[in-house]
């Protein structure tokens, strides 16, 4: 998985209002989707995107997918921007 699918995934506000409610904890896909005034199948391929990017999980609990956030993904990506500012402890 590279950056630039990341970064593609971010750069769309529906993704990153997906992202912004499951900071809170992991959700279903009916709660993300009741969410959105748009269909259902388009936010189920924005979650494809962030699944892809690896900026969220899934999980299927009987018949329901619930998806989290991975945070990992998102502290790699502002390690590297703060490492890009050229930002350090000196400054």
């Amino acid at each position: 998985m590279g950056i630039q699918n990341t970064l593609k995934a971010l750069s769309d506000p529906t993704r990153r209002e997906i992202l912004n409610m499951l900071k809170k904890g992991k959700m279903s896909a009916g709660e993300i989707v009741e969410r959105f005034p748009v269909s259902g199948a388009a936010v189920s391929r924005h979650l494809s995107i962030l699944k892809e990017a690896e900026l969220i999980r899934d999980e299927r609990e009987g018949k329901f997918i619930f998806y989290e956030l991975n945070a990992s993904v998102l502290e790699e990506i502002m390690l590297w921007i703060t490492d890009l500012k050229g930002e350090n402890n000196n400054d």
